[in-house]
């Protein structure tokens, strides 16, 4: 996938189906709109374009990091990224000005897929009936997507972030159509895990959104491979008296490569136990070990 930051960079596609919205986490009703498009673009020999926007313009936190979400976008199958700086500055514009002289202008659109309560534009003026308006003068035919609904309720970002937060990943999981994960940068840490006989990798999360503390079984995803892990979210108590900021680390099982500053992407499978306050670190070595057995037979099944 082809990833263009910022509206200025951009030139005309051959036959663009662009797909536009926000598309945080990239769950089962944004994968609808986003396969859609891909599958008209192959229709019609043309591009499938999607144009998303970063930060997030209601200035949620977001689900995913941006590298995250266009990670999934392109797995999609999606041939084109384009990400627009959602800056002060162009908040300010004007819905019409937007689809007239970026989405028709500069891009060309053909198709323009949307979610049903998509807004967008200065004071999110912009909506279907605007698309619906503007699709005859700039010449694009419009497709809306109704929202989709699980037990009566809308499939939403909002509601998979609370999902998350409040440690339900299994019904996070069916709403994403896929187990939730977490993509992170490899950082420093005091390596006193691997003085106890378990080497942990520090993971910076990427400002996306964790789980509840506690410790869980885990793939991590690094170089195209999966590892199996366990992953521990919290304040690391027993080592770290006082502190405050949650911590992310994993130990992978079989392992052993200096990945300082690589990425990998966390995908939790079930939570093994809470995380608690060990007396002495041989205690809290002899606790690993039992957590490292009950998450290989999670994983093995």
């Amino acid at each position: 996938m082809k990833i263009i930051y910022g509206i200025e960079k951009i030139g005309k596609f051959s036959k663009p189906v662009i797909a536009l919205g926000v598309f945080d986490g990239v769950h089962l009703g944004h994968k609808h709109i986003l396969r859609a498009a891909v599958k008209k673009a192959r229709e019609i020999n043309g591009t499938s374009v999607v144009v998303t926007f970063y930060p997030h313009p209601q200035k949620e936190q977001s689900l995913y990091s941006l590298e995250h979400r266009l990670r999934l976008i392109a797995a999609i199958g999606i041939d084109a990224c384009i990400v627009i700086n959602f800056s002060p500055a162009f908040a300010k514009i004007k819905a019409e000005d937007f689809i007239r002289k970026m989405i028709c202008g500069r891009i060309g659109a053909a198709f323009i897929f949307v979610g049903k309560n998509f807004r967008f534009g200065y004071r999110a003026a912009g909506s279907r009936r605007l698309l619906e308006n503007l699709a005859r003068e700039c010449g694009y035919k419009l497709k809306v997507f109704a929202a989709i609904k699980t037990n009566r309720r809308l499939i939403s970002s909002t509601r998979i972030r609370r999902l998350i937060t409040m440690g339900r990943l299994s019904t996070a999981q069916k709403l994403l159509t896929r187990p939730v994960t977490v993509l992170g940068t490899v950082v420093k840490g005091i390596s006193l895990a691997r003085k106890i006989g378990f080497p942990t990798a520090n993971i910076n999360p990427h400002h996306e959104i964790l789980p509840p503390s506690g410790v869980y079984a885990v793939k991590v995803f690094f170089e195209g491979k999966n590892f199996n892990g366990v992953c521990n979210i919290g304040r690391k108590p027993t080592v770290t008296a006082g502190r405050k900021d949650k911590h992310v680390e994993v130990y992978i099982f079989n392992f052993n490569r200096n990945i300082y500053g690589k990425d990998l992407e966390i995908r939790f499978i079930k939570k093994i136990r809470e995380e608690v306050e060990f007396p002495t670190l041989k205690h809290l070595a002899c606790q690993i070990a039992k957590d490292v057995k009950k998450a290989k037979i999670i994983l093995s099944a």
